[in-house]
């Protein structure tokens, strides 16, 4: 009787490996107890998770300006991905290396964000750095991304490393090799970014360092200024986007701050033009912009805060000395308030991607951005990812 069940066991765990990577190891058919790390808990929460890892020394303020101009192009190419039919999450990791500023103990290496699907977070970092000239060591910032990160083991997720920079891909003392078999181990795939010249690259090891973990390796013009394209729906999706920021309710200790930090990163993006605060507000309009770490709304609708169980000095004045049930309607009706504006920027978004495809002759050439989305869409259809 006890081998009949194992044998039943076996036969469940191996059909709910039947996950969406084609290209995912055949299951362990010695295995015959339940291993609960075997089954993914929740297989429609699959994510795509990338590490940054950024050339921030004396020559690269080219670069972590195309970061910061293109951050919200990046993110909305990413929102249209799916996974059986599912939409995958998103968690970016930022890195940056090479910077005299930083430890030289531990390789002139900082990590300035561990993965996250928190969008402010990730804008306000990228904002944060500023170059200064230093060594920069790739084969130790991949292993140690590779050490200090959660990746994780569900074979649907789209584990990817980018790194960019313009030094020899042999400087440091960990070799560049090494990390790549950890890379293999772990699933993730490394994707070289030179800054310079395509041969250049090739012959100081960039694409070597790519090619071991079958990823991809390009060269961009880093000091290329990023194109913003302005379409006539840009002023609608705007105050559209004003609108949308009064939807979201400040609750707990981070609400006030956390607020006020949404509207800097719409400042730091209309830093770079009407177009590109476009494209932000494009992106807070998709599943991938998750507040509910201090937005009631966000959190109510993730079952990460029960109402009833908020004490009065979490609350927001606008609803101190509300009993539960006004507090209710009240996150209800911003609830419906931001989903008929994110439906309506998202309705605009579809006639501004039509006016800027027809009314533009040459396709656009923003360095990092094709860079990365192309290397992203090529390397999910691996596992069968695709894009609406």
């Amino acid at each position: 009787m006890k081998s009949h069940f194992k044998t039943l066991i076996l036969s469940l765990a191996i059909t709910g490996f039947m996950v969406c990577n084609a290209n995912s190891k055949k299951p362990n058919l010695n295995l015959v107890e339940v291993d609960k790390t075997f089954i993914h808990p929740n297989p429609n929460k699959q994510y795509i998770k990338v590490a940054l890892l950024l050339d921030t020394s004396n020559s690269m303020d080219g670069l972590i300006d195309q970061a910061k101009a293109q951050l919200w192009d990046i993110v909305n190419e990413l929102s249209y991905a799916k996974c059986r039919n599912e939409k995958p999450n998103l968690k970016i990791a930022l890195y940056e290396y090479g910077n005299d500023r930083l430890n030289g103990d531990e390789g002139f290496i900082r990590q300035v964000l561990p993965f996250s699907d928190d969008l402010d977070d990730i804008s306000k970092e990228l904002f944060s750095l500023t170059t200064n000239g230093g060594n920069e060591y790739c084969g130790q910032v991949i292993q140690t991304s590779l050490n200090q990160l959660n990746w994780g083991n569900n074979p649907d997720d789209l584990k990817l490393i980018f790194i960019a920079g313009n030094e020899p891909f042999t400087q440091g003392h960990v070799n560049y090799k090494d990390a790549a078999v950890n890379a293999n181990e772990k699933d993730v795939t490394i994707n070289t970014i030179f800054c310079g010249n395509h041969n250049q690259g090739i012959s100081t090891f960039w694409k070597d360092g790519a090619k071991l973990t079958n990823g991809d390796y390009m060269a961009i013009n880093h000091n290329q200024r990023t194109v913003h394209i302005a379409s006539p729906y840009d002023y609608e999706i705007l105050i559209l986007n004003q609108q949308l920021n009064k939807t979201y309710i400040g609750y707990g200790t981070k609400g006030r701050a956390k607020a006020a930090e949404q509207a800097m990163q719409d400042t730091n993006a209309i830093s770079y033009g009407n177009a590109n605060a476009v494209k932000r507000s494009v992106s807070k309009s998709s599943h991938f912009y998750k507040n509910s770490s201090w937005d009631l709304v966000d959190a109510v609708e993730n079952e990460e805060v029960v109402i009833e169980d908020l004490k009065e000095e979490a609350l927001p004045n606008e609803l101190k000395g509300k009993s539960d049930a006004e507090i209710k309607a009240y996150v209800i009706k911003k609830k419906l308030e931001r989903e008929n504006i994110q439906k309506q920027i998202q309705e605009l978004n579809t006639k501004r991607t039509k006016y800027i495809s027809d009314n533009t002759k040459t396709k656009n050439n923003n360095g990092l951005e094709n860079a990365m989305t192309k290397s992203i869409k090529e390397q999910a259809k691996k596992k069968q990812y695709t894009w609406d």
